[in-house]
């Protein structure tokens, strides 16, 4: 495979993408790239990475900014730790290295958010450290060109592609080479129907020698992905909805929602919320109209979201379960980062006369 970085090389000075952080010499926009692309898209990602650079040009400036503000400009983007991650290690950068990103994989990997695989590509991209980094594409790659039979998924897997990335990396191009890897497994080697035809690697690749591409990379088989009935409460007075403030650690931390709950077993809608909103928020309320059903599936599980419209019968809410609670007037709902469904009723309260 002594062809292998050659080729590959070849292809990508032809054929890789433009995309808005490549050539950059500042290593803080490589790492705001690296850790948006983690489980996203590259065509999701370019807006949301300019969005950001505008509003955070510097480390100085994402460190001084509030989590609010930073949840703002991610909403949508999904995977929200991320950018929780990303702010906090811009707090550490800042008062531990000076403002100045770490040159080296073990200081790197100390920062919220960072691990192998954002270690390697920052390191490879940003300061021409001679190392491997491994994402989906890459992993895509090399378990076809290499034909491996190991799920890509399981440690032993892992094992193999990390030698395989290390081995066939040309020195003093770790950077080029890496993102070659990406960019061909984004354009060429897809996950399905692969245009092998096209591909620099196409006579090297033992899965196509085997006519077996389709079957690389190996995968685990998925688990069920479990479905949840959820209720939420849009719960008005004077002009106002109440608002919670998820906690910071957890699914959609440190975003804003409409309160409630999952459904239990034998419960109405209406019974499930009333007991949603008094375990929460510590009142009684009155269910009214339905106000929507929302869909929405995360990494591991899916929901059907019922929401309507309620009132408070008795006492005044506390944030029991919630970081926070706010009274926010439609007008300024825009204000608060939420997660997808409940933007969704957010959008539906404003359109409402």
């Amino acid at each position: 495979m002594d062809r292998f970085p050659d080729k590959l090389l070849e292809w990508y000075a032809h054929q890789g993408r433009k995309l808005p952080w490549r050539g950059s010499v500042d290593p803080y926009a490589v790492w705001v790239s690296e850790i948006m692309l983690q489980q996203t898209r590259v065509e999701t990602v370019i807006p949301y990475y300019e969005r950001w650079m505008r509003r955070f040009p510097t480390i100085s400036v994402l460190a001084a900014a509030s989590e609010q503000d930073v949840l703002t400009v991610w909403e949508g983007l999904g995977y929200y730790s991320r950018a929780r991650n990303l702010h906090n290690a811009a707090r550490v950068v800042l008062e531990k290295y000076e403002g100045e990103i770490p040159h080296n994989l073990v200081d790197l990997r100390s920062l919220p958010g960072i691990g192998r695989y954002t270690a390697g590509a920052i390191g490879s991209m940003a300061f021409g450290l001679d190392v491997p980094t491994l994402d989906g594409n890459i992993r895509r790659v090399l378990a076809r060109v290499f034909d491996v039979a190991e799920p890509a998924d399981s440690p032993p897997g892992e094992k193999i592609l990390w030698r395989l990335a290390e081995q066939n990396l040309p020195t003093g191009r770790a950077g080029d080479a890496n993102q070659a890897l990406m960019d061909l497994g984004a354009s060429i080697c897809l996950p399905k129907n692969p245009r092998c035809l096209l591909c620099p690697l196409t006579d090297l690749c033992l899965a196509r020698q085997l006519g077996i591409q389709d079957q690389r990379p190996v995968l685990k088989p998925k688990a069920v992905v479990p479905h949840y009935v959820v209720t939420a409460a849009v719960l008005g007075r004077d002009g106002k909805v109440l608002l919670a403030k998820r906690p910071s650690k957890g699914l959609l931390g440190g975003m804003w929602e409409f309160p409630g709950g999952k459904m239990e077993a034998n419960e109405t809608f209406e019974a499930c919320l009333a007991r949603e909103i008094r375990e929460e928020l510590g009142v009684a309320i009155r269910v009214g109209q339905p106000f929507g059903v929302y869909q929405h599936a995360y990494t591991h599980f899916r929901i059907t979201l019922h929401a309507f419209l309620c009132e408070l019968s008795d006492g005044e809410p506390r944030p029991i379960e919630a970081a926070e609670l706010a009274w926010a007037a439609l007008a300024d709902l825009t204000h608060y980062p939420m997660g997808k469904v409940d933007r969704q009723i957010a959008r539906k309260l404003a359109l409402e006369p």
